[in-house]
């Protein structure tokens, strides 16, 4: 098997070479990933410039670009590799519920999956974790296995893992997202020649979090497994749609 691996954290993060050392245990491996963290980067791609690549002494190829630039260029066959499925991670910190809009980690799984390919996005369930070791011998597993799941063309799964040891995980659990509050404000800095500069404040608190939602597996040391689509219709709406427009028009 060959697999793409990319991240959001940076062509350096600890997180994505202890996913490369897992899953080079189960298959070819190249791994494209940002030259630097681009979390929060979403499904963006660069249009507005050419991308530049380099190799890293770990044989990582970094990218200027954003993550969904990395699997766009690795499932392209440009590296010489085309991979049987894609794997974005090993995340420091969790994307849970909302998170999954803006996640890189996320948004390079739904690339590799765009480009018709199984992928995984996993995540470390703490932001400063002490066992990636952990996570990526789950995400392993997954790799290993992901030949006998029958789900629909484009799903993605999303994998949320607690930051424990292998043996200490609950189990694992199929989960729908839950849901955040609204983020805080920004707020505004004055730096010390007197310009103003904005920091976008973070992730809301947990809002939906019970049983069932990848945020109350998680907190119970569950494994979340949550499968992810990219059609973001909303069926439920569109008779109440076409009434207006019929009334409205």
């Amino acid at each position: 098997m060959k697999i793409l691996i990319s991240n959001d954290d940076g062509v350096y993060a600890p997180g994505l070479a202890a996913l490369a050392k897992a899953l080079a245990e189960v298959g070819e491996i190249l791994v494209v990933a940002p030259d630097r963290n681009r979390s929060g980067a979403s499904n963006s791609l660069t249009l507005d410039r050419p991308l530049e690549a380099f190799r890293h002494e770990s044989g990582f190829i970094g990218i200027n670009g954003t993550p969904t630039d990395c699997v766009h260029l690795g499932c392209s066959g440009i590296f010489g590799f085309k991979p049987d499925m894609v794997v974005s991670g090993i995340n420091a910190g969790p994307n849970l519920g909302d998170d999954v809009i803006y996640s890189g980690t996320v948004a390079a799984a739904m690339e590799g999956r765009h480009m018709r390919y199984p992928a995984i996005a996993i995540s470390s369930g703490e932001f400063h974790p002490d066992h990636y070791e952990s996570t990526a011998k789950v995400a392993r597993d997954l790799v290993e296995n992901i030949h006998q799941l029958n789900v629909a063309p484009r799903t993605v799964l999303n994998v949320n893992v607690p930051d424990c040891a292998y043996d200490e995980y609950a189990g694992a659990h199929v989960t729908r997202l839950g849901h955040r509050s609204s983020a805080d404000m920004p707020t505004a800095v004055e730096d010390p020649r007197g310009k103003v500069r904005y920091w976008v404040a973070g992730a809301g608190s947990a809002a939906d979090a019970g049983p069932g939602t990848d945020f109350f597996a998680l907190h119970n040391a569950y494994v979340s497994i949550t499968p992810l689509h990219v059609d973001m219709t909303e069926y439920s709406g569109m008779d109440n749609v076409a009434d207006w427009l019929e009334s409205s028009f």
